[in-house]
């Protein structure tokens, strides 16, 4: 369970989030949406631990900086940050290395595999194509077996077996009761499986929504999106407004 309470990220005097709020249910998947500019890796990178912040954010009651929060938390970043003289299986290794995993290499060459890596493996990561750096990168956040995944534009540069192949793994992870916070402006990508989107706007969040709230008010998650983002009127639009 992640649990984001009262969290504000300044730099000098810009704020980039204002005082966030929310908690996300073991096995459910919630999805980030909102224009440039809105604070989501901001707060995606606020949650694993890269960023100091004000208020309070836990995995499973451990605060990001602990070692128990990192070991359940796993990030696929939107830009891969490949090292250039190691090997595709380089990087699996080395990072199995620093999570202390033991027996990873079977799953590190099904995830591999998985992703149409594994003849390539001893390619170097400045020989890969954007999406095979891409796909590298979703096999890293993936190898820890994570209990809360974040995916900031998971499918951008990705070719249509990746896509289908990150759809199917999303699928899986929720059904193994993992937690999942995926953050994309590709909506159509993500409409079919969410199970509750937040909506960011210059750094607050103006709609929490679960999909049978959205459902009931026959609105989809895409015009819930332009609704919020061009302005409705209101300063939040939350589930308890939905169901009126």
């Amino acid at each position: 369970m992640l649990k984001v309470n009262h969290m504000t990220k300044r730099y000098g005097k810009t704020t980039a989030c204002s005082d966030l709020t929310f908690t996300l249910d073991q096995g459910s998947v919630t999805v980030l949406l909102g224009p440039n500019g809105a604070g989501k890796s901001t707060l995606m990178k606020s949650v694993i631990g890269l960023l100091r912040f004000e208020g309070e954010i836990t995995v499973n009651g451990f605060s990001p900086d602990q070692p128990e929060a990192r070991r359940m938390l796993g990030y696929i970043p939107e830009l891969p940050a490949l090292y250039p003289n190691l090997t595709v299986w380089e990087h699996m290794e080395f990072l199995a290395r620093a999570y202390r995993l033991k027996d990873y290499k079977e799953h590190s060459e099904a995830l591999l595999k998985r992703f149409e890596l594994y003849e390539h493996r001893k390619k170097f990561g400045d020989e890969l194509s954007k999406g095979m750096q891409q796909k590298l990168n979703i096999c890293l956040g993936l190898l820890s077996d994570p209990e809360v995944l974040l995916l900031d534009e998971p499918m951008i540069g990705l070719d249509p077996h990746a896509i289908k192949e990150v759809r199917s793994m999303v699928h899986e992870q929720r059904e193994q009761g993992k937690t999942l916070l995926i953050s994309t402006h590709i909506i159509d990508s993500v409409s079919d499986f969410f199970d509750r989107a937040l909506i960011m706007q210059k750094g607050v969040i103006k709609a929490d929504v679960t999909r049978e709230q959205l459902e009931a008010n026959g609105q989809t998650l895409e015009e819930l999106f332009f609704a919020v983002t061009e302005g409705i009127g209101r300063d939040e639009v939350s589930g308890e407004e939905f169901a009126k």
